[in-house]
């Protein structure tokens, strides 16, 4: 009995250890005084720097009182920086914990020292959601900060391109097959290559030389049109995650041989941003997320584009909420549709890769020609690919 009461005394302790560590030190009067091991101070010193702005907030917790708290002695907290909790809080906690953390420290309390400190950029935690959070935030950076800001996001565009690049190209322009060979005997076409490997049996040992009993030569590919890809991609603020994998895409897209990508985004107004197309960086240091929708107007900047209709691929991506007047809308793809281009619709994907979007909208707008599906860009590619088939 008393080996057992042992063991519900320490399972007891260690549950009201946690619940502590959850509610903070406005929990001791009630909990008691909790014997923290060193570790468990650095947790407790951790939640509590980022989460006392919460109570702050809630008008819970005064400036007078956080200060006479700090000045506490036994149960003061020390004020470090900003860069000194990220550091602590990264070998605390799980990375899918931190980043969590972190983006509440970005996002929810804006904690001081994260907008105005490049050293504290340098040390966030690459990731797309750390990505996202920045662009959101990225009028308020100063200049310094934007440099540092630009840094993180080359990190997480390359990890990205690192996964995605050669599937995504592969899947659009196909593996390499073998040349065909060729009948006409051209230099031009002449594969030396494969007529050494072909005639390798016929070295003449005296003369040290191979003879070339049958030469080899390659057929010429045939020419064909280029395809124009227009992206569309809406900026409104519901679209930060899927404005990253777009700015990627195109980067990928606009390097292609046979391929001539324009890079739209819209709002309530368009701004082209084909030429700086192939830096995802730059791209996304230029978007400017928030604002309303206006699919319409972007198809019809899309229009002017548009030299040859059966060679074009109009892809729109968006949450489909249309703000403009959606009969302007759904005229403007139907005219598209019977010039026989082609339009691809790629709805906008949350956090957890689920789709949103208006799927009302998005019926008519299939209904009037539009293809529409929510796809990661590896299957988006594939789907691009089948379409320029």
């Amino acid at each position: 009995m008393t080996h057992d009461s042992h063991i519900d005394d320490k399972a007891t302790n260690e549950q009201i250890k946690r619940w502590r560590l959850i509610l903070g030190s406005y929990a001791d009067e009630d909990l008691g005084q909790i014997n923290f091991n060193t570790h468990d101070k650095q947790i407790d010193q951790s939640l509590e720097y980022l989460y006392r702005h919460e109570y702050r907030a809630r008008g819970l917790l005064t400036n007078e009182k956080a200060d006479s708290e700090l000045k506490a002695g036994d149960k003061s907290r020390s004020v470090y920086k900003t860069i000194d909790w990220l550091k602590l809080t990264r070998k605390l906690f799980p990375k899918s914990t931190f980043e969590r953390m972190q983006n509440q420290a970005i996002e929810r309390y804006c904690l001081e020292g994260i907008l105005d400190d490049p050293k504290v950029i340098r040390d966030l935690e690459p990731s797309v959601n750390s990505v996202r959070l920045l662009m959101n935030l990225r009028g308020k950076l100063s200049y310094d900060v934007r440099q540092e800001v630009r840094i993180l996001i080359k990190k997480v565009v390359d990890e990205i391109l690192r996964k995605i690049q050669t599937n995504f190209v592969n899947a659009i322009t196909g593996k390499k097959n073998r040349f065909r060979r060729s009948l006409i005997k051209n230099n031009q076409n002449f594969d030396w290559r494969a007529t050494i490997n072909a005639n390798l049996r016929h070295f003449d040992q005296n003369k040290q030389k191979i003879i070339i009993e049958k030469a080899i030569f390659n057929s010429r590919k045939i020419r064909q049109l280029p395809w124009d890809i227009i992206l569309c991609v809406d900026q409104s603020g519901s679209m930060d995650s899927s404005i990253l994998y777009s700015a990627i895409c195109a980067a990928i897209i606009a390097k292609l041989p046979a391929v001539n990508l324009h890079l739209l985004v819209f709002d309530t107004q368009v701004v082209d941003l084909t030429h700086i197309a192939e830096d995802p960086v730059e791209v996304l240091m230029t978007v400017q997320l928030g604002g309303g929708t206006d699919i319409g107007k972007a198809l019809n900047y899309a229009e002017q584009k548009i030299k040859n209709p059966s060679r074009t691929v109009v892809v729109v991506v968006s949450d489909f909420y249309e703000g403009a007047n959606v009969t302007h809308l759904y005229r403007t793809v139907a005219r598209l549709n019977a010039n026989r281009v082609k339009m691809l619709g790629l709805a906008a994907l949350d956090y957890q890769a689920n789709a949103v979007y208006d799927m009302q909208i998005s019926q008519k707008l299939a209904d009037r020609g539009m293809l529409i599906a929510a796809l990661t860009p590896e299957h988006f590619a594939n789907w691009l690919a089948e379409v320029m088939r």
